[in-house]
């Protein structure tokens, strides 16, 4: 058995689903033999997150199989399964309570490819997907903002709230009045180019030309005597915007790639408000529209107290409301979800994770294919086995580096309402983990007042240690 037979096994047979790209990446990849450090070189996605959606997936063809599956025993385990049929693919029991999907015997099939929403949450939605929610008026406020000529948008949220989901919409729907799109994700870029500001800004020139199917005449206008951002500049002024005769929708998402060099941060993002000045007093920059999306937890290991990007329309995506939360359960089929009792059943998920995008996904997903109980989930929850252990372990990691955010965020929840430090209530905020009712700090949700209560007293247990040496400590 060949990785292609062994993939056709797993989606036809065993998991009754196609997997996802990075799915499919990795599968091949472990099938291979490489490690997940190795996959994280051919791609522009970090070892950590790799290897969570692995360990997923293992943990996923485990259950189909009934017997566990590593990336190291996968060529002994799946060749056995070969010659099932998809009428004979296992039935999984988690020893759980179930929902109105459970058979009599106590256990559940997986579901079939075609339900909505099995796909596990990661990564931007698919334009054709019934899962994306609308969020009025972000959407209308967007669109109607890039039409204007020289526009400036910025879309900023915490991290996994639905910046690229939108940012794909938003340029789908602009494409069918006429403009051209150019689409630069930052993740896509490769460390080195971040080496200096010259190397990224001649990537992000031959990537502005493909997309607007233009040859790269980069060294007919480059010179380095007056400089990169200069060079860039007139590249854009003398070539691109004189060979494209529509509107130009210039978005740039994952911006937040680049504040992790604070000098090419404040060279690159200057260099873009420069630009949309140039649209006041340059009839041919006017046809330049600009679209910054970024995530707001960038912020806090820096010494910027806000972006030097902060021109033309800024939205924040908000939570889901308690109506978006029900709309989502029932594109997910849980059909306990509908009326006024679903509604009442949805409160208290609502109350544990804020309405935020992602968590609610994840937890419909897992309650769509039966592993637990609404009850279950919500109990484990804010504990370090809980299905957003991942998620907030990340977290964690990041307080463990800042002390002083971790102690503020530790007044939060462990209290009613706290007046903060004004540069300390931002940056936690920008983390998305409390909001601000007028002049007092609160949990952004009950999953984080439950979690970081139980969890800060350790880090700060290991900060008082000898051993360790956080970065704020190593910088005094």
């Amino acid at each position: 058995m060949n990785s292609d037979e062994a993939l056709d096994q797993i989606e036809r047979v065993l998991l009754l689903r196609s997997l996802s790209p990075i799915e499919r990446f990795i599968f091949q990849q472990s099938w291979a033999g490489r490690n997940y450090h190795e996959m994280a070189q051919d791609c522009s996605y970090g070892s950590t997150y790799i290897k969570e959606i692995g360990s997923q997936l293992w943990q996923d063809l485990s259950k189909a199989v009934g017997t566990k599956v590593t990336k190291k025993n996968l060529h002994l385990v799946l060749p056995y399964y070969r010659g099932l049929s998809q009428t004979s693919a296992p039935i999984v029991d988690t020893g759980r309570e179930r929902d109105n999907r459970t058979s009599t015997s106590g256990s559940v099939s997986l579901l079939p490819s075609s339900a909505p929403g099995l796909e596990f949450p990661s990564g931007p939605l698919a334009l054709d997907s019934p899962l994306y929610i609308p969020r009025p008026p972000i959407e209308e406020l967007a669109l109607a903002e890039i039409q204007q000529p020289g526009a400036a948008l910025r879309i900023r949220a915490p991290k996994k709230m639905g910046k690229s989901s939108l940012l794909t919409r938003l340029l789908a729907q602009i494409t069918q009045h006429g403009y051209r799109t150019i689409y630069i994700d930052f993740q896509e870029a490769e460390e080195n180019l971040f080496s200096s500001l010259h190397r990224l800004l001649r990537w992000f020139c031959l990537n502005v030309s493909r997309q607007l199917e233009l040859s790269p005449r980069l060294d007919d206008y480059w010179d380095e005597g007056i400089g990169s951002k200069v060079s860039c500049k007139v590249y854009f002024d003398a070539y691109v915007l004189r060979q494209i005769d529509a509107p130009i929708v210039l978005a740039l998402n994952e911006v937040n790639r680049i504040f992790e060099y604070s000098p090419i941060a404040r060279d690159f993002l200057s260099m873009l408000r420069f630009w949309h000045e140039q649209t006041k007093q340059d009839s041919s920059w006017r046809k330049l529209r600009l679209v910054v999306a970024h995530s707001t937890e960038a912020y806090a290991p820096l010494t910027l107290n806000q972006s030097p990007f902060n021109v033309g329309l800024t939205l924040s995506l908000p939570p889901f409301t308690l109506a978006q939360v029900q709309m989502l359960a029932q594109r997910y089929e849980l059909d306990w979800a509908t009326g006024e009792a679903g509604i009442q059943r949805l409160l208290p998920l609502l109350n544990m994770v804020g309405g935020h995008p992602y968590l609610v996904n994840l937890a419909f997903y897992y309650l769509r294919r039966g592993e637990m109980t609404l009850e279950q989930l919500l109990q484990e929850a804010p504990t370090p086995t809980g299905i957003y252990s991942s998620y907030l372990r990340e977290y964690l990691a990041m307080l463990r580096e800042h002390f002083l955010l971790a102690t503020a965020l530790q007044q939060v929840v462990t209290s009613d309402g706290v007046h903060l430090d004004a540069i300390a209530a931002y940056k936690l905020e920008s983390m998305g983990l409390i909001h601000l009712d007028r002049t007092l700090a609160k949990p952004s949700c009950d999953l984080y007042r439950l979690y970081f209560s139980k969890q800060l007293p350790a880090i700060f247990k290991i900060l008082g240690s000898f051993d360790y040496e956080p970065e704020w400590r190593k910088a005094e």
